[in-house]
């Protein structure tokens, strides 16, 4: 897990990062390894509104399928188009090539209610 200053987390495993102007977002180290072998991501499309703690997609696993909940309101400006044709890019690499979305926050301030690594590492037992 990365102590990178800038990420915040979700107790639904998701980890955002402030790139100044938007967040980007993805599933967490932890998150990925209990799914299993990724093999689809169903991802917005740029220009869909997301309400923090709402599902904005979902994750596909040889294990089974889980929501993507969002973690903070906003406009998706980007997905990671990427993941269409390598949805394994997220267990490879889940906290950079295997990003999901990039979202331009409503209320930066929501981004204050998430989690810094030592309460995720709390939430997960670490």
């Amino acid at each position: 897990m990365s102590d990178d200053a800038q990420l915040r987390y979700t107790e639904q495993h998701e980890w955002t990062r402030d790139d100044g102007e938007l967040v980007r977002v993805g599933i967490t180290d932890h998150a990925q390894q209990q799914l299993g072998d990724v093999v689809y991501v169903d991802l917005p499309a740029p220009g869909a509104e997301v309400e923090q703690g709402q599902p904005f997609g979902e994750v596909e696993s040889t294990k089974s399928v889980s929501d993507l909940y969002a973690p903070i309101s906003g406009t998706v400006e980007e997905r990671n188009e990427l993941l269409d044709d390598r949805p394994e890019l997220v267990n490879g690499d889940p906290m950079g090539e295997g990003w999901m979305v990039a979202i331009r926050p409503r209320d930066r301030g929501e981004l204050d209610g998430l989690l810094d690594a030592d309460g995720y590492r709390a939430v997960i037992g670490e």
